[in-house]
């Protein structure tokens, strides 16, 4: 359940932040993304070198990254990426400042920034851990919905025995996993996606397709897999990074993708065609290379098959959802394609927006079903993915 997720570790001013360097390895052994904040406390115990070499990533401390510049750290857009937070050790003080709402370190403002569930791991010497204060603020942290990881019994820094000691990574990490394992919104649910562009070969060279990165359809592949899916992703030709739990299959035409998807379509609950399917192809496709003339070349075209109709004509249970990228009356283009595919619901991407359509890292969507629009600021496609996501949390 951890694999592919973003895991933002914040670290504070305990012994026990030793063990921070195991607990980043246990992550990355589950196939989590590690990013690491650190106090100015926490570095008495371990280094930024460590945290930063185990990680793979630069390590938080101060809002200011380089004073001669001005280049500030984006406390809200680590907040965002989180896929989970986890505070370990959190010290007596820490768990007091959270309480308070206070937001006077990078890791306060990134805590009150922070969406993704939230998972505190207490250390400190047994006095400390049983004084009223101390539950009380802990209390009120669970009442949030933060989850707290309870210390264990045993020897202590002090060299008391009782309880206070931090739970050791390996358990940590499988709590978390028991969490995410419970809190799975798409368990057992099989999801189909597709991505990228087709190409439809005019010879052995060339070929008629589009822009298409393929980005968008990974990205909900990876945010489907992270909510427990069973996803499997149809791809055209794009260079990415198959997501973790994702089952790939590689295609090349229209046709191609429409034999993969028809043969898999009875067995899933939710067909989302994210990719740009090429609507022609030539009628002809030469075995040799055209050879460069004088006269004009034309190419007769046909159509290539409309997988989402076809298909949507002989849904049962299933959930389908389409793609629509428009450059004019965008909204009522959208609108008459979701309604001739007898689709769910149509995405609506919109050429005319900055930032959105092909190759961009981000989008700008407009969700459109039969009863409602609902418009979406620019986000990274990865934030994109989770909206559509709760949308088809919402139609299971």
């Amino acid at each position: 359940m951890l694999s592919g997720k973003n895991v933002l570790l914040a670290i504070t001013g305990s012994i026990a932040a030793y063990k921070s360097a195991y607990l980043i390895r246990e992550f990355i052994k589950k196939g989590a993304q590690v990013k690491v904040i650190v106090t100015e406390a926490a570095l008495q115990f371990v280094t930024k070198v460590t945290l930063s070499t185990l990680s793979k990533n630069p390590v938080y401390k101060d809002f200011i990254k380089n004073e001669e510049t001005g280049q500030w750290n984006n406390h809200v857009d680590l907040g965002s990426w989180a896929d989970l937070m986890v505070i370990a050790p959190a010290t007596a003080n820490t768990i007091s400042d959270l309480v308070s709402g206070k937001g006077n370190s990078f890791l306060l403002t990134t805590f009150l920034s922070c969406n993704a569930p939230v998972f505190v791991a207490p250390a400190m010497d047994l006095d400390m851990f049983k004084n009223k204060s101390t539950q009380s603020n802990i209390k009120i942290l669970s009442e949030r919905s933060v989850e707290i990881i309870e210390p264990t019994e045993g020897e202590l820094a002090s060299g008391l025995e009782g309880k206070g000691r931090m739970e050791e990574p390996d358990q940590i990490v499988t709590i978390i996993s028991e969490y995410f394992l419970n809190k799975a919104t798409l368990k057992n649910i099989n999801i189909l996606i597709s991505a990228g562009p087709t190409y439809e070969s005019i010879d052995p060279v060339r070929f008629i397709g589009n822009h298409s990165s393929g980005k968008m359809g990974f990205a909900l592949a990876n945010e489907a897999q992270k909510r427990g899916a069973n996803v499997e992703l149809v791809s055209g030709p794009v260079n990415l990074e198959t997501p973790e739990n994702v089952i790939r299959t590689n295609v090349k035409s229209a046709q191609q993708m429409k034999k993969e998807i028809t043969d898999r379509f009875k067995n899933i609950d939710v067909l989302i065609m994210s990719a740009a399917v090429a609507d022609y192809k030539p009628v002809k496709e030469y075995d040799n290379k055209i050879k460069k003339q004088e006269a004009e070349l034309n190419i007769v075209l046909e159509k290539t098959p409309d997988i989402l109709k076809d298909l949507a004509k002989i849904k049962k249970k299933q959930v389908v959802v389409g793609f629509a990228l428009e450059t004019e009356n965008e909204l009522e283009n959208a609108r008459q394609k979701m309604k001739r595919k007898n689709l769910d619901a149509i995405i609506l991407n919109s050429l005319s927006d900055n930032g959105a359509g092909f190759g961009y890292d981000t989008n700008k969507i407009t969700l459109i079903t039969p009863s409602e629009n609902r418009k979406f600021e620019l986000k990274t496609k990865d934030l994109v993915a989770k909206d559509i996501l709760n949308f088809i949390e919402e139609c299971i």
